[in-house]
């Protein structure tokens, strides 16, 4: 099951990475004649309310969701990584310090946090920088959750015996961390990263959803979703859900795939 998942997976990301072979047209040409067209074998999913073919736009856009939350993935786990290392390293107020920073983002809602700082920026944004600004926001914003286990996985580190050892011989912080400590992580960060990118997906998609994810006429999974706002027509053009059935296959393999941290050992 897991194995069928993981090249379902590889399947899906390796149509999106070939979107500019595979799509017929460029996601943002208008067919002005034939607008809210039906599936046909010119627009395999029909167009859009501007006349804009849904199928080329679904690759696209599932190229740039695909891509980018895995990235910000990244990069929230490897600021988790940074900050659990350092503070139990540091030890004593730093460590504490780093418990109640940890405490703290935890507590607050960030996704409307996320929604906060998005609205501040200008209504006007280029696609590529609404893109970026969003990807970088959950990935500094979603690193608190990592830390909390990657922490606590730093603390039984540094007390097993070979830490110990490296300790009695003079290791310094830096090399305990880099040699000793860090590699030793890797299963638990990776695991990590497979729980955070199908999160940060979602989270992209909530967004966009109330106007406030990648801007127009770039698309994602998630804005690609407006149109299921209007259900009454959805029974009439069920082949709109195209990228609700692609979003939740994907996550769907995610969560089946999802290696646990004794398989990545």
């Amino acid at each position: 099951m897991r194995r069928a998942a993981k090249l379902a997976l590889l399947a899906i990301f390796g149509v999106m990475l070939g979107a500019e072979l595979l799509a017929p047209f460029p996601y943002d040409r208008q067919f002005r004649d034939e607008v809210r067209a039906a599936p046909s074998g010119r627009h395999l999913l029909g167009t859009d309310a501007i006349g804009r073919d849904r199928f080329a736009r679904l690759l696209y856009g599932g190229r740039i969701s695909l891509v980018l939350a895995p990235a910000a993935a990244l990069v929230s786990v490897g600021l988790a990584l940074a900050v659990a290392v350092t503070a139990v390293l540091a030890g004593g107020v730093w460590e504490r310090a780093a418990m109640i920073a940890i405490d703290l983002v935890l507590a607050l809602p960030w996704i409307f946090l996320l929604l906060a700082v998005r609205a501040i920026l200008p209504l006007n944004t280029s696609p590529a920088v609404s893109a970026g600004v969003i990807f970088a926001l959950l990935g500094s914003l979603g690193w608190a959750a990592p830390a909390r286990i990657l922490t606590a996985a730093v603390a039984s580190e540094l007390r097993s015996d070979y830490v110990l050892a490296a300790r009695a011989a003079g290791c310094g912080a830096s090399r305990l961390a880099l040699v000793h400590v860090i590699p030793n992580l890797a299963p638990i960060a990776c695991a990590q990263f497979w729980v955070t990118a199908p999160v940060f997906l979602l989270s992209e998609s909530n967004l966009s959803l109330l106007g406030l994810g990648i801007a127009e006429p770039m698309p994602s999974w998630g804005n690609l979703l407006r149109d299921l706002q209007n259900l009454p027509s959805l029974a009439h053009q069920p082949w709109v859900a195209a990228p609700l059935v692609l979003l939740i296959v994907t996550l769907s393999c995610c969560h089946v795939a999802q290696p646990s941290v004794e398989d990545v050992r």
